[in-house]
């Protein structure tokens, strides 16, 4: 069915929704109307849910303003982003979930062109994301990449290796999959997006669209920017990740171990980049020769990190 005639026939008789997009936000007043907006402009989503996790400043003003039945805007205080995220979830009737953060925003036709390629029945889609600052404006360079290849299908081995999905809004989950999952882990409290997507690709099928569906917004409150990240801050996720009984079942032990120490030197490189994107040039260099020091198969890997972290994309 098309997607235009599937929005059609939602729209008609009340059915299933095809996506619900769900926002966690803390203490968010100064972007979650441009996200919440960015969600409701896509003609596809019929449900946008808000969940404050125990906001101190005006976010629940904001966003009660906002006059459109399709918003729910609800409460998870202080438990987390993961368990915001599992409790909006919740919420939803739709076939496919989204996770916008809310200093993110997707772009004009992004869940549209996702949805392409839900007539294959993958049980995740993802597409790509530009950066932008805090003010809106594009800082990226990811749109020279043009000819960047990202998998489809069986990616569990690849994803392993190094997390390139990266960001939940540019991704579309099938909530059955999700529900089926547990959703989000919420003992984790740094790459718990990476532990999920890895649960998902050994379940089935993933789609990928070449095209960009999200802006990314960096600035110093982010959670990924406000402070330097270390390699050590990540390994919780990676031992929970590679010890996943999912994992355990996809592959022998020799591989597992081959796959972890490729993901533990992504991991240490995307250290480096971001580090040197926040401006402490010398120190993200030093992490990464640090990097290819410690395994030299990498150094590729690790150089084409940093590369792009100093062209700027």
């Amino acid at each position: 069915m098309a997607i235009d005639a599937a929005v059609d026939a939602t729209e008609a008789n009340g059915r299933q929704t095809l996506v619900t997009v769900v926002i966690a936000v803390r203490n968010g007043e100064a972007y979650v109307a441009e996200a919440v907006k960015s969600a409701l402009d896509q003609k596809e989503v019929g449900k946008v849910v808000v969940v404050d996790d125990g906001s101190t400043d005006r976010t629940r003003v904001v966003v009660a303003s906002i006059q459109d039945t399709r918003v729910t805007l609800t409460d998870n205080p202080g438990v987390g982003v993961s368990a915001a995220r599992n409790h909006g979830a919740l919420l939803s009737d739709a076939r496919w979930l989204l996770f916008l953060d809310a200093d993110d925003r997707l772009v004009q036709g992004g869940v549209a062109a996702l949805l392409t390629s839900a007539a294959t029945d993958p049980v995740m889609i993802y597409g790509d994301y530009e950066r932008i600052a805090a003010d809106g404006r594009r800082i990226g360079k990811r749109f020279l990449m043009r000819r960047r290849a990202k998998p489809s299908g069986d990616i569990l081995r690849a994803l392993l290796a190094g997390n390139f999905i990266i960001n939940g809004g540019i991704a579309l989950v099938r909530r059955d999959v999700f529900t089926g999952l547990g959703g989000f882990d919420p003992k984790l409290s740094l790459c718990e997006d990476w532990h999920l997507w890895c649960r998902i690709a050994a379940m089935g099928a993933v789609a990928y669209v070449p095209r960009r569906v999200m802006d990314y917004r960096v600035h110093t409150t982010s959670v990924m920017m406000g402070r330097h990240r270390h390699y050590e801050d990540f390994k919780p996720a990676l031992d929970a990740i590679f010890m996943h009984p999912l994992v355990l079942a996809a592959m022998s032990a020799d591989e597992r171990e081959r796959l972890r120490l490729k993901s533990a030197s992504s991991l240490k490189a995307y250290c480096a980049a971001q580090i040197y994107r926040k401006g402490a040039r010398r120190e993200g260099i030093v992490l990464a020769m640090r990097a290819i020091g410690e395994k030299p198969r990498e150094t590729p890997r690790v150089l084409l990190r940093l590369g792009a972290a100093m062209a700027g994309f």
